[in-house]
């Protein structure tokens, strides 16, 4: 069952779902927008010949902060990392589906992300957003880029999520190195 924009605002005035900061206008009928953050995350192509998942390769990118009413250009054919400005708390019977904006879309700015939210997951969601227009597209800190879907569980789940991703505040390169199931 995906939630309503009523079912929506009871979760985060209860609390069971929280969104900080918060702003009313961000739920529409059956999801919240999200707010793009001002940490990016940008491949260094010159410095590396190559990324390997299986070892620890978070050098691979550097950390750009922009201020609130600069931009970022986003140039075809780039893809960065980015974050949300709202750090969300999922609860244990929630999960979330992330997409991004039709609005954007249409400029060719699509965000490719591992698209579920899992239930107890804590922190700022880290967007993998790639331009595949044919121009350059200014982005706002601050400005919609993304709605989260919101999913009633069937029950509580017994193992919310307690990844490598839990609680993070920024723009978070791949921890893929942190897996076992390399053996």
């Amino acid at each position: 069952m995906i939630l309503c924009d009523d079912d929506i605002e009871k979760r985060i005035d209860e609390r069971s779902l929280v969104l900080k900061p918060f702003d009313r206008k961000l739920i529409g009928p059956n999801s919240i927008d999200l707010r793009l953050g001002n940490e990016f995350r940008i491949f260094k192509h010159i410095a590396k010949t190559h990324i390997d998942p299986l070892n620890d390769s978070e050098d691979y990118t550097e950390l750009k902060v922009i201020n609130d009413g600069e931009f970022f250009i986003l140039h075809p054919n780039e893809f960065i990392l980015a974050t949300t400005h709202e750090w969300i708390e999922m609860p244990n019977d929630l999960a979330a589906n992330l997409d991004g904006r039709s609005s954007l879309g249409r400029l060719g700015i699509i965000i490719q992300t591992a698209a579920m939210v899992d239930a107890g997951f804590k922190g700022k969601l880290t967007l993998e957003v790639a331009n595949i227009g044919k121009m350059p597209v200014k982005i706002y800190p601050r400005m919609k880029i993304c709605k989260l879907t919101l999913h009633k569980l069937s029950n509580p789940c017994k193992n919310p999520y307690s990844g490598k991703y839990q609680g993070q505040t920024t723009a978070t390169p791949s921890r893929i190195s942190k897996d076992k199931d390399y053996d």
